[in-house]
């Protein structure tokens, strides 16, 4: 142990959002039952550049007995972060029954195209779906889905479909559409794959979506950042809305 500089963060302060976490090199603090933590002393090297990502200034550098920054501890824990995410993205699922061997596919993931642009459903439902692909998941979801190729795309919190009773007519209707949480979630991910749709298809423009709470907002930081790293010159609508499935703010966001 040493008395050294270490990340302190206020749980009290967190509002979960996650941008902490994609912004430690090291990948030292990660979301925690919708707080960010320090998961390891050994990952944290106490310079801090989590610092300036966090809209709630709840990170801070106190000055404590800690144990050491361990240099090689850390690459073995990021090879570690980086083979999980490795196997667990674009969900390939290896099942292994017996003495054989399959790669079987999840029939929720097979990319599917429910009804073109324009087209009506026939749907015996009293308020039709607009929904016109499926998976929806940006987890799940391939950057090279057909339904991405010159699309009007949403990214969406999870929660608007619920609190928006007209978000099928309103929003839904005509447009491909990935959804995804910013609080619970992997921020660094969402932002991989976005690029990666980027990057795949040539977009006809991006709407952000998500609700007032704060941690929602970051669903708009994930969007700018990816991007700014797929290198595509574009703007994108954000829109808020409010619990009540009211639209209290759309803006233009230059990148």
């Amino acid at each position: 142990m040493a008395v050294r500089n270490i990340v302190k963060i206020d749980e009290e302060k967190c509002n979960g959002c996650g941008l902490c976490v994609s912004a430690c090199a090291e990948g030292a603090i990660k979301i925690i039952d919708g707080k960010a933590k320090l998961v390891s002393e050994v990952y944290c090297d106490g310079l801090g550049a989590c610092i300036g990502h966090c809209p709630e200034d709840a990170i801070t550098i106190e000055k404590r007995e800690a144990a050491e920054f361990n240099e090689e501890a850390t690459r073995a824990h990021l090879a570690g972060e980086k083979n999980v995410q490795t196997q667990t993205r674009f969900g390939n699922l290896v099942m292994q029954k017996g003495h054989q061997t399959g790669t079987l596919v999840c029939l929720g993931m097979m990319a599917k195209k429910l009804r073109e642009k324009g087209e009506t459903t026939s749907s015996a439902a009293e308020v039709p779906s607009q929904l016109s692909h499926w998976p929806v998941q940006l987890k799940l979801v391939s950057p090279a889905a057909p339904y991405f190729t010159n699309a009007d795309l949403l990214l969406v919190a999870d929660c608007v479909p619920f609190a928006m009773g007209d978000f099928h007519s309103r929003f839904l209707k005509d447009h491909s559409i990935v959804v995804g949480c910013p609080k619970l979630d992997d921020a660094e991910f969402y932002i991989e794959k976005l690029g990666a749709i980027l990057k795949a298809n040539k977009l006809n423009s991006l709407t952000v979506i998500h609700m007032e709470v704060p941690c929602c907002s970051a669903l708009m930081q994930i969007a700018r950042e990816a991007i700014a790293r797929s290198g595509i010159k574009m703007s994108f609508e954000d829109v808020t809305i409010d619990l009540r499935g009211n639209v209290i703010r759309t803006e233009t966001i230059e990148t």
